[in-house]
Parts: structure tokens; sequence; C-alpha cells
């Protein structure tokens, strides 16, 4: 998810709308009062009533829809066999509107705003995952959080949660799901899961727990520079300069470059992906953001400065690496500043932008604006390929045995240099178990050992 911050609500139904905005507001008091009860909540903007002033054909099409929705809205809320309230109606109508557009946009009740606005300042409750909804109506795992009980329990980015409680997701909006998720810290829920690969559907009991995200972690690894970023949060940028500064003082001048680990990152907000990717870059571009119209292009370009100094990078990316992930891989490889080492990611190529409604404490986010690399690709549905694909996998060696080598042959020739002792050639039982981190590390092991040389 990428989440461009909008402070300024929707205009309301308040002053000078023009005879347009009368003309509907009175079709609304008419043809869908119920019972003394106005629509109130369907407020025209400005732009709306000039747009029917001046296309007076368009306009029945338009009124009659907006009184089919109201004669539906009566239908339901005096004849449905249960009793229904009229907010919980008039919620789900725009919850279902705002969905049918595509999966990220969505209708925010008080409480999922202001949980939303926890969650991008870095600290939420709930199981650590970030889902969306899927084609066929159940949710889908977009990643797991680092250090969360989704994460400690083995869900899987791609994994499909089918039922929530023995209760099916099928049916459910997305945030009516990500509700029935959230809960008080220390209650479990049983997440039944569908898995590529895994033949039958299976169960997992998580414990809800506190989320507090450090979206930055970091290390050095045999005079590597190791950085994790987990999503991308309020905190992300001053985290990553902390990171940087305390590897180099730890490394020092034996530090031969960095591996920048987005997997599993679902993204987070616009413009601290910006921001990443502008402390690797000295200039160019780094993403554009389109609209529906040439006057919402947005260009962001890098400013001087590189705070690694130009050092060798590998970016990690994985199916799970979405949105502002996708914007910083796409932005260092389009501009030559990194090799991308893992497998295709997310493929989440849209801007969304959050907007306080004028009642309730409400908001909705809008998908509002495509974003494209430096080269001009969007990722939309296709994700980012790349440069060295390596699949997840384990690496084990079972025995460990002697290997036969010249100085085992009869009659082989001695080293010239006296004393030299020839190194035993033994295969260790180990494992590596993160294959593609072992690979990024000895990628930027063997460009360092090659600068080395070529500058000698």
């Amino acid at each position: 998810m990428i989440v461009r911050e909008q402070n300024s609500p929707l205009p309301s139904n308040q002053g000078g709308a023009g005879s347009g905005a009368r003309s509907l507001r009175r079709l609304f008091l008419t043809g869908a009062m119920l019972g003394g009860l106005g629509i109130a909540f369907l407020a025209v903007p400005p732009g709306l009533a000039q747009a029917q002033e001046n296309n007076e054909a368009e306009a029945p099409d338009t009124f009659e829809l907006l009184d089919l929705f109201g004669e539906v809205f009566n239908r339901a809320r005096e004849d449905y066999v249960e009793q229904v309230s009229d907010k919980e109606l008039i919620e789900a109508a725009i919850e279902g509107m705002m969905s049918s557009l595509d999966p990220h946009s969505t209708y925010m009740n008080s409480e999922s705003f202001e949980a939303l606005q926890t969650h991008t300042k870095g600290e939420f409750g709930g199981l650590g995952i970030e889902v969306n909804m899927d084609e066929s109506g159940l949710v889908r795992v977009v990643s797991p959080i680092d250090d969360t009980p989704a994460a400690r329990a083995g869900i899987e980015a791609g994994d499909l949660i089918s039922k929530l409680d023995g209760e099916n997701v099928k049916g459910k909006t997305l945030n009516e799901a990500v509700e029935i998720m959230r809960g008080p810290v220390g209650a479990d829920i049983v997440l039944t899961i569908i898995r590529e690969g895994v033949a039958e559907p299976f169960e997992v009991t998580l414990v809800r727990d506190k989320i507090q995200v450090q979206s930055v972690r970091s290390r050095v690894e045999n005079n590597i520079g190791y950085i994790r970023i987990t999503s991308f949060s309020g905190q992300t940028q001053s985290g990553l300069e902390k990171a940087i500064e305390s590897i180099q003082d730890e490394a020092g001048e034996a530090l031969l470059g960095y591996v920048l680990d987005l997997r599993n990152n679902p993204g987070g907000l616009l413009n601290q992906g910006v921001s990443v990717s502008d402390s690797f870059l000295e200039k160019g571009e780094i993403v554009s953001t389109r609209g529906r119209t040439t006057e919402n292009i947005q260009r962001f370009q890098a400013t001087p400065g590189d705070l690694t100094n130009g050092m060798p990078i590998v970016v990690l990316i994985n199916g799970g690496s979405a949105s502002a992930a996708e914007i910083v891989a796409g932005a260092l490889q389009d501009q030559h500043r990194a090799i991308l080492l893992g497998t295709q990611t997310f493929g989440k190529g849209s801007v969304q932008t959050i907007t306080p409604l004028s009642r309730n404490g409400s908001a909705i986010k809008l998908t509002t604006q495509r974003f494209y690399t430096p080269s001009g690709k969007s990722i939309q549905q296709l994700g980012i390929t790349p440069d060295i694909t390596v699949e997840r996998a384990r690496v084990e060696v079972i025995e460990a045995t002697p290997q036969r080598s010249e100085k085992d042959l009869a009659g082989s020739l001695k080293n010239e240099v006296e004393g030299a002792v020839p190194t035993e050639n033994v295969a260790t039982d180990t494992a590596i178990e993160d294959y593609q981190l072992a690979r990024a590390l000895d990628l930027i092991r063997g460009i360092g050992l090659y600068r080395g040389q070529a500058a000698n």
C-alpha cells in the first residue's frame, strides 16, 4: 500500500453549490425521504453541480440512478427480515461502492481510520500481516511483518485465509475481515489457511499482540552492511540513516558494500519510499505518478548526497515486496545503482490517497494514480523482475566427508615453499537457512574483491 497524506476533507454541502446541487438535494428530500429522514450523507461538491449545469442531457440518468438507490435503501430499511440500522445500510453501500473500484480503494469508518493512522506511525495491535482481498473473495496475505504473531507462526506471503475462527471469509468486505482479526492483546484467533503446494487447508492459531514495528534493522556480516526494511512508516528514513551510520562506524574502512533487504515489505508511505531511494542516489528520477489527466503527473527527483558513498548495493526482493518497496527497487534498478536479487515482486503499481471526510471521523482510501519507474514502466500486475533470479531455498550438506585432492595422489610433486602444509578439504555438516541472503553477501564480497584488484 502506498498512502499519500491529504488532510483536506471533501467539500461539504454548505454554500454556493448552484442550482444543480439544489436540484439534487430536492431529489433526495422527495424521492428518497425515509420517514422524514433525508439522506444527508450524499453532499454534492461544487464541481459536480457545475457539471450538471453544463450537461443537462446527462442529468436525468444520474437523477434516476440516485432515485433508484433511495428506493432500494428504503426497501431494505423497511422490509428486510431483521432490523438493520440506517448507519449500517449506508456504510455498507459506501463500502460496496468503493470496493467495486479496485482491491485497494475502501471506505474507513472512524475506528478503521484511526487504526490506519496508528499503523503508519509504526505501532498498532493485531496479528502482524498485510492483506488484501483476492479475486476469489478470500483474504490474501501480501506479507507477514517481522517479529509478529503471524511471522512467528509461519504465515507466508501468498497464503489465502478462508476462515476466521471457523467463520467463512467469503461474503465479507476486507474491512470486515480485518476487524475480526483485530482484538484484545492476548486473545487468540484461528486462521484457516490455503497454501499453494499444500493439498488441504490447515489451521493456525495466533495470539494477538501489540505490534510495534521496527521499520529498519541492521547488522554487519563479514564487513558487509545488512539493512532490513520491513515497511515504510513515518520512522523509516530516520531509521535508515541511523543504520548506515552504525554500519560505517562498526566496519570502518573494511566495509565492502550493503545488502538492502526488501523481501516481504508490503509498502507504506509514498514519501518514505521516495526518501529511501534518494538516500542511495545522487541524481535522476526516482518515480513518477500519473492520474486521469496530464495535469496530475508528478515527478520525484533525487537530490545530491549518497549516504553510502557509491558503495555496491544488492537489493533482495520477492513476491511479498510491494508498493513503496517496488518504488525503491525500481528506482535503484533503472538508475543502475543496485543489483536486484531474488524473485518477481508483487506488482502493486498504484497510489492511494487518504481523504478524511467531513462527518463522523471517517475517511476514504481511493486509488488516484499509477506510479512508473524512471524508465517509464508501470509495474501494475507485472511486478519488478530481479537482475539475478534466486529462489528461496535451504541448502544443507548432509555428510562431512574428506575430499580427494592432488596431495592424495601417489608420487605427486611437493609444494616448493618450505613448510607449506596442504589444507584439509572437508565438506562440513552445515546449513544455509537464508540462501538468497547468502547469495547476496557473496555477490557483494565478489564486487568488493574485484574493485580492490582493479584499484591495484
